[in-house]
């Protein structure tokens, strides 16, 4: 397995080349390059909370400090919420996480909010954005009870994260008295968060009564089995077909990374279809003995009481753009 020992050199490489010389750049100053909070108040001008509804996708900002600004541009308090947050390097109105959106938008049967922190992650600032993490975490928890303040229940609301995103939905937690009900963890990022990251500050099982993780670049850009209750390897979990298209590793395993908001989305998207999982190991192999079983549907659409790992495939020949 000789390619697997040249990707991980040229994975430590690169986080290598993302933390260099960042030493002097992660204050935030007006001379510095990098942004890191020292601070723990909220709410910050940089972590910004808005939401669309399929009457009116035009976003709209939500300050949390008018009680009544979720009614005024919107909330529906009947409908189920969704908070979306993105990752590294992301940003609330980019793709995958627009694709995510729109698929909740599409279905008109929620809320969709989502959180941008851009400014505060952005290459090649990965240590500072690790950082920040931390506080957008308690901002997204001061935001969840503000829904929960205004009316919304907290069985009607789950959050969304990918990569840096899914593990704040999971540091949320330390903010709130009770636990959320349910988070979807898309490719929990890997890198530094596994060997440095204690339970307080990435996703566990332990962050909301239902923790379902969706896997599609384990052991690189994204954590491996077993994070949540239920975890599912898509095409094997690793390395997603389309993506062998990409001419480098990186570019390759980023595409594999993104991979699984789209493969979420399109749970989303179709009510009636079910992409559903066998039994596996934490490797993302195949226990033998359950040919012809149903399966466990992966998404929106998995069964709350559903425990263990589960492998599936899944068509990805549909375009998910990472760039």
């Amino acid at each position: 397995m000789r390619w697997i020992s040249r990707l991980i050199v040229f994975l430590s490489v690169f986080i290598i080349y993302l933390t260099i010389d960042v030493s002097g750049l992660l204050w935030d100053s007006e001379d510095s390059f990098c942004v890191m909070r020292r601070e723990d108040y909220c709410p910050d001008k940089d972590i910004r909370f808005y939401l669309y509804t399929s009457e009116q996708k035009t976003r709209r900002e939500i300050d949390t400090s008018f009680r009544y600004s979720l009614l005024k541009y919107g909330w529906n308090p009947n409908k189920k919420n969704v908070i979306v947050i993105h990752g590294f390097n992301g940003t609330e109105s980019k793709s995958p996480m627009t694709i995510i959106r729109d698929a909740y938008l599409n279905r008109g049967d929620y809320n969709v909010f989502t959180v941008d922190w851009s400014i505060l992650t952005f290459f090649p600032c990965y240590l500072s954005s690790l950082s920040n993490t931390r506080l957008v975490a308690q901002c997204t928890a001061q935001f969840y009870s503000h829904l929960t303040y205004n009316g919304a229940s907290a069985f009607k609301i789950h959050c969304v994260g990918h990569s840096l995103g899914a593990h704040i939905c999971g540091m949320m937690s330390n903010h709130l008295s009770h636990k959320m009900h349910k988070i979807i963890g898309l490719d929990p990022a890997r890198p530094l968060v596994d060997r440095y990251g204690s339970d307080n500050f990435r996703l566990t099982k332990n962050d909301a009564n239902f923790v379902q993780v969706i896997h599609t670049n384990a052991g690189l850009l994204g954590e491996t089995p077993q994070i949540g209750h239920v975890d599912f390897c898509v095409n094997g979990g690793t390395m997603q077909p389309s993506c062998q298209r990409e001419s480098q590793i990186i570019r390759r395993s980023r595409c594999s990374h993104f991979m699984s908001a789209c493969f979420f989305a399109a749970t989303v998207t179709d009510r009636h279809k079910r992409f559903r999982g066998l039994p596996c190991t934490t490797g993302c192999r195949n226990l033998p003995g359950f040919k012809g079983v149903k399966g466990v549907a992966m998404g929106e659409h998995t069964p709350e009481n559903a425990r263990g790992i589960f492998c599936l495939r899944m068509m990805d020949n549909k375009k998910c753009p990472f760039d």
